[in-house]
């Protein structure tokens, strides 16, 4: 009601006001600079919009005015929060308080700066004005409040709203002594509360617009002291509390000590303002200065007397107004659609000791700029309150690591509040407060921090990397060289009755093919691929169905021997080559047909399984078809246990040449391995399952050679008496007996 009065007297003149009449004769208006306030400011815009006239605001930041001819040199509160909230997010605040002013413009700043927080995701853990009020509140009550603001865990504290200094006398002064406090513009200037309260304030963190400071205005700032100026009553209040000057006035000195809590002391009267006030060398803000500036500059080129004035005053009003829009600011523009002066904003840590006020630049927010340049802050010129001088941590909970951990929301507080859930296995999270981990690809698997995907082992029986190749080559190459040695006397004793005896034919066959067996050890070792995995399996069915039907047609040969010895027997007509062969041929037909019928339909190839183990990636044969790969084997067993059979019945025959005894025997080893095999087969995974096979295949193999060919090669070596034919004739010396 006083600012819409004043402004009504300020356009009627001296006399009565009279809305819409003037009693100016000697002078005419042309604008108006003010308000500070916001509340003010806009009925008065409103008011003087009416009539034309422009206005400059020094101090108001409400967001919006609807009058066209309304100006100002300071931003809107939306920009002066934009800062604020572009400073909580550069330290990865989320969890703040407000203490705001009891009024209008606190509630109004209040909610503004809430909504801009909220858009950033940045949450209010308690917005406060009981501490801004009178101290003739109930302390109790008092008290009371403050107990359930600290039960929020706030770290951070965020001051709005119109400045008045008595909200830092009540009990929440303890409070806030723990609490990182951020001043908004309106707050930031009054360095006398700074250095009032330094337990709450030191440490702090401020935002002010700063703007270029002309010559002209350098030279007043230079000589505005009191020993120049005697007279000047408010420069001498304005250095009784810069300085804790005396004034020569004991009661006025006596309320300044018990109003600031201070002693006062004797001055020169030469302090200048700029060794307290203007950190910046060259940079000074002030937006009275920067608003009479602009109203000046507007002006200047409107060279007209009064009466000119008065008869185009309409025309002039609006040139008038032409011009503030169009000034260029000192390097700057003024902003056409909102009337705002474009300035940067600096942040200011406030360094209080020993009732000294240190306020340190330490970054700047340029609102005008893109967003990576928008906001700059020098970390290490920073001065905490907190332990070690490290930064406060205002999150609602801590931060969930990188690694095992992503955040989930907690629903029954606020949205910035959550908890920390382990990943899953075979998941990472590889930012802090990570929302949601991210699964690795089949081929690759977490490392021991969880942060990234690598990938994951290959495992195969390699022919370097694995001792068991080791064991295995030797093995092979050992049952190679026995296995040659032996065909080598078989060979070279062809001739003897021993030999000769025992078919030698399908002894050679059978050493031939246990040789290649042991050969067929090498297609298991290595990485395998698509040829290898069908030349392993077929190879080894192929060569083992040989080796079992050469046994066979050895133990048919003593059954048909034994039957041939009768007078008149018609078994007597297969006694030569051609039963074995017939044998040997057919049955190793049938597996070669099952082979191919095998590689045609449903081949083996390479696989990689990535699921067995969690850390590795097994690169093993598919075997294309179970079916096949059983018709195989069983068809193997189905030989195995015919042999056995006939070599068992046969074993105690009144032959000469009887050898099936051995045969059984090795039948049994055979049977007994690939037996144990399977079961093992079944249970086992990667190389160790393929070190299964080649164990069975290798120790089947070695007990056919040991059973059937050892003994025989003991006597051709060493006991060269018992092979002769006179011997073997003996019906007291059958081959059983050896």
């Amino acid at each position: 009601m006083k600012a819409i009065r004043s402004v009504l007297q300020m356009l009627s003149g001296p006399g009565v006001t009279v809305p819409n009449y003037s009693c100016k004769r000697n002078w005419r208006l042309t604008g108006f600079i003010g308000d500070q306030s916001s509340i003010t400011t806009l009925p008065i815009a409103e008011l003087l919009a009416v009539y034309k006239y422009p206005l400059i605001s020094y101090g108001a930041t409400i967001s919006s005015s609807s009058s066209p001819s309304f100006l100002r040199t300071i931003q809107n509160d939306g920009e002066t929060f934009a800062g604020l909230t572009e400073l909580l997010k550069y330290f990865g605040w989320n969890w703040v308080g407000i203490m705001r002013s009891n009024d209008e413009s606190g509630e109004r700043e209040s909610g503004l700066l809430k909504l801009i927080l909220e858009q950033h995701h940045i949450c209010v853990g308690f917005e406060t004005c009981d501490t801004i009020v009178s101290l003739n509140k109930k302390t109790t009550d008092h008290q009371r409040n403050v107990e359930s603001l600290q039960r929020v865990s706030v770290q951070v504290v965020i001051v709005c709203g119109t400045y008045q200094e008595f909200a830092f006398e009540s009990v929440m002064a303890k409070f806030l002594e723990g609490m990182t406090i951020i001043l908004a513009p309106s707050w930031a200037p009054h360095i006398v509360l700074l250095r009032k309260y330094p337990k709450i304030f030191n440490g702090s963190l401020s935002l002010e617009p700063r703007s270029w400071v002309t010559t002209e205005y350098q030279h007043f700032i230079d000589g505005f002291y009191p020993l120049k100026r005697p007279k000047d009553l408010l420069l001498q209040s304005l250095w009784m509390v810069t300085y804790q000057c005396l004034s020569g006035d004991r009661q006025k000195d006596k309320f300044y000590e018990e109003f600031y809590s201070f002693f006062l002391q004797n001055c020169t009267g030469l302090e200048s303002i700029p060794g307290t006030w203007n950190i910046m060398s060259d940079e000074m803000f002030d937006p009275v200065y920067d608003a009479v500036w602009l109203m000046a500059k507007a002006l200047n080129p409107i060279s007209l007397s009064i009466n000119d004035w008065y008869e185009n005053e309409a025309s002039y009003q609006n040139q008038l107004r032409r011009n503030l829009k169009r000034v260029v600011y000192r390097g700057h523009g003024v902003n056409n659609e909102a009337g705002e002066l474009i300035t940067k904003y600096f942040f200011y840590n406030n360094i209080i000791s020993n009732g000294r006020l240190l306020r340190v630049p330490v970054g700047v927010f340029r609102p005008y700029s893109s967003d990576h340049n928008r906001t700059f802050v020098n970390i290490s010129l920073i001065t905490w309150k907190t332990i070690n001088n490290e930064i406060p941590k205002a999150q609602c909970t801590n931060s969930c690591l990188p690694g095992s951990f992503r955040k989930t929301q907690n629903r029954v507080r606020s949205s910035c509040c959550y908890d920390c859930l382990p990943c899953s296995e075979g998941e990472i999270s590889n930012r802090t407060d990570s929302e949601n981990c991210m699964k690795c690809p089949d081929h690759q698997w977490p490392n021991n921090n969880k942060t990234e995907c690598k990938s994951k082992r290959v495992d195969f029986l390699s022919y370097t990397e694995d001792e068991i190749s080791v064991i295995v080559i030797a093995g092979s190459v050992f049952f190679v060289i026995v296995t040659g040695f032996i065909l080598g006397i078989f060979v070279l004793y062809r001739k003897t009755p021993i030999i000769k005896a025992n078919n030698r034919n399908l002894s050679y066959v059978l050493l031939t093919s246990i040789m290649l067996s042991f050969l067929c050890v090498f297609l298991f070792l290595g990485r395998p691929v698509d040829g290898t995995c069908m030349l392993r399996q077929i190879s080894t069915g192929i060569l083992l169905s040989i080796s079992i039907s050469s046994l066979l047609a050895k133990t048919i040969m003593v059954c048909i021997a034994f039957k041939a010895t009768k007078p008149g027997s018609v078994w007597r007509t297969w006694t030569g080559i051609k039963a074995p062969n017939y044998v040997l041929l057919t049955c190793s037909t049938v597996q070669v047909a099952i082979c191919m019928c095998w590689v045609t339909l449903s081949p083996p190839f390479q696989e990689l399984d990535t699921t067995s183990y969690n850390d590795k990636v097994i690169v093993q044969c598919n075997e294309g078809s179970d079916l096949w790969f059983s018709s195989v084997l069983g068809y193997i067993g189905i030989l195995a246990a015919v042999s056995f059979i006939l070599a068992f019945l046969a074993r105690k025959l009144p032959d000469t040449f009887n050898e099936a005894k051995y045969i059984t025997f090795s039948i049994l080893v055979f049977c007994s391995v690939w037996i144990a095999m399977i079961l093992a087969y079944l249970s086992t995974r990667g190389k160790y399952m393929v070190a299964v096979e080649i164990f069975a295949i290798l120790t089947s193999n070695a007990g056919l050679l040991g059973c059937i060919f050892l003994p025989k090669c003991y006597i051709i070596l060493f006991k060269p008496e018992l092979n002769t034919r006179k011997h073997l004739l003996d019906p007291k010396n059958t081959m059983s007996h050896h």
